[in-house]
């Protein structure tokens, strides 16, 4: 009896992960499976109501680690958003709140129902991941506010199709360099031609 419940406590990790991505597939959330396992994917994930970020759509990077659900999901943003806990560059989220209350007794769902709308909610600049966006909070929250809403419209649009990454802005930014140069470049190149 005893090596029956151990094997089960040992495979029930795995049922458990099956379990909460299918609960999440079959919530209203578009989900995207990476590599066809169940350790990675991304998730569509709105803006809450009544939040500066309710226009907002992002693409959220879920890594399940292998002790999950008695190890907190790793949590990212895939396209850019302005906000004091989360890390601009990799669009890491500031898990302390996950971490701190993060039990086996969570799912996935909670994550996407409760721990992020929270954090888009109730940003929290004294515990900063963007130092820029949590002075600017703290100092000019109109200013803030309006940071916000743009990185929204330029970051997180439905329309978009969460594609604007911060790499897809930067070409974006040479294209339009070399636009202004492709007049003069167009004159030459034009007289090369036999």
């Amino acid at each position: 009896f005893g090596s029956a419940a151990r094997s089960f406590t040992m495979s029930s990790p795995s049922k458990r992960r099956e379990m909460d991505v299918m609960k999440l597939m079959m919530s209203d959330y578009n989900v995207e499976m990476i590599n066809d396992g169940l350790n990675e994917f991304n998730v569509d994930f709105h803006g809450p109501k009544q939040s500066l970020y309710e226009t907002g759509v992002w693409k959220i990077r879920v890594e399940l680690p292998d002790a999950y659900p008695y190890k907190s999901p790793s949590i990212g943003f895939v396209n850019k958003i302005f906000h004091p806990n989360v890390d601009e560059l990799s669009g890491s989220v500031c898990l302390d709140v996950i971490n701190q209350s993060w039990s086996p007794m969570f799912d996935l769902l909670n994550v996407f129902e409760v721990f992020l709308p929270q954090l888009l909610l109730y940003p929290n600049p004294s515990d900063p991941l963007n130092g820029d966006a949590a002075s600017l909070m703290m100092k000019d929250r109109k200013q803030y506010d309006e940071k916000v809403k743009e990185y929204c419209e330029r970051f997180a649009k439905k329309e978009n199709d969460n594609k604007c990454t911060s790499e897809d802005e930067s070409e974006e930014d040479e294209m339009s360099d070399n636009e202004s140069v492709s007049s003069d470049d167009d004159d030459v190149a034009g007289h090369a031609d036999p």
